[in-house]
């Protein structure tokens, strides 16, 4: 079997056949898209394997099937949308919201301890850890590891906190704050570690 010296070059010669249906000058602009983003990924991670980026692309397939899903979409006669990322930026919520909802939801219990304040705080937490998790700006991993230090541990530290009968006071205040401390820090992790 054959194997090739250059996998961004069998790589993107996927894409252009996987996206054959598209047309020529949109499938050009995808691949150049593509290969764009190779270049700056590499750039700024040197040590990061050729694979590895690829990878984070996603499958040449599902990239293709996207893009040909969003020209199928446009309406006849509609100016041609803006190509540079779009098959990288499919997502319409901007990845800072996710973070500021799980990041805030627990400020929100601590200010208003009454029954709006814990509800908003759960709502703001289900949802931003829905939104992380159906966003294309982090790998699997990341969405995992993201949802398990912004929403599961702190909701099972909350709630054991709770069950145990511990009065409340200075000791539930330090809790808090260090479980605000651990939410802000997998928020600032996550908005660094999150693809462009």
């Amino acid at each position: 079997m054959k194997t090739s010296a250059d996998p961004v070059r069998d790589y993107l010669s996927a894409v252009e056949r996987e996206g054959s249906a598209l047309p020529a000058d949109r499938r050009q602009e995808l691949l150049a898209d593509l290969a764009e983003h190779i270049e700056v990924t590499r750039a700024e991670r040197p040590d990061a394997p050729i694979g590895e980026v690829l990878a984070e692309l996603g499958d040449p397939r599902t990239i293709a099937a996207t893009a040909l899903a969003e020209a199928g979409s446009a309406l006849p006669g509609a100016p041609a949308r803006s190509g540079a990322g779009a098959p990288l930026r499919r997502g319409k919520v901007h990845p800072l919201v996710p973070l500021l909802m799980l990041t805030l939801s627990l400020p929100f219990m601590m200010v208003f301890p009454d029954l709006p304040g814990p509800l908003f705080g759960v709502l703001f937490r289900i949802t931003g850890a829905v939104l992380l998790c159906t966003s294309v700006h982090w790998t699997a991993v990341q969405k995992t590891t993201g949802v398990l230090l912004t929403a599961v541990l702190p909701s099972a530290v909350i709630a054991t906190w709770n069950l145990s009968g511990a009065p409340a006071g200075t000791p539930s205040l330090v809790a808090n704050l260090i479980t605000l401390a651990l939410l802000a820090g997998a928020a600032a992790w996550l908005w660094r570690v999150r693809r462009a």
